[in-house]
């Protein structure tokens, strides 16, 4: 039997004054009019707080070094049958540059939204992460 492989998706969460940055996905074909934390899929050859920082900087135009991300939950996420993900949630502790929208062709706008009473729109799978970060549980399934 080969082994088992899986997508690993980086997700940054970004704090400020209480709130986190979210996206608002459009013209993906995946959850689009849903939000979603600043993320992407980890790259051949990349260290995974490496991939967060270059998609964070991508999505919404900070800069973040990768020593100032720290580990903030893991989501063992199943799509669909036969369709699972790994899900890195790291939490920047800082950042240069102010967040913006800058993939306007693959999200409509940034929105700042309180952790603990996150919008109905916002997506189960990064939610789920965001919970575990803010719970302190350090890993969660979801789907299984």
């Amino acid at each position: 039997m080969a082994p088992y492989t899986s997508v690993v998706d980086v997700h940054t969460i970004l704090r400020r004054s209480g709130e986190i940055a979210l996206l608002e996905r459009r013209g993906t074909g995946y959850c689009d009019g849903m939000l979603h934390l600043p993320s992407g899929h980890l790259e051949e050859g990349e260290p995974a707080h490496a991939a967060a920082a270059r998609e964070v900087h991508e999505e919404v135009g900070v800069r973040v070094d990768p020593g100032h991300l720290t580990l903030a939950a893991v989501v063992h996420h199943r799509q669909e049958p036969g369709h699972a993900r790994i899900g890195l949630f790291f939490s920047a502790t800082a950042w240069e540059g102010e967040p913006y929208n800058a993939e306007s062709h693959k999200a409509a706008e940034l929105v700042w939204a309180d952790p603990r009473s996150l919008p109905s729109n916002t997506i189960a799978y990064p939610a789920e992460g965001i919970r575990a970060w803010l719970d302190g549980t350090g890993f969660v399934p979801h789907g299984w």
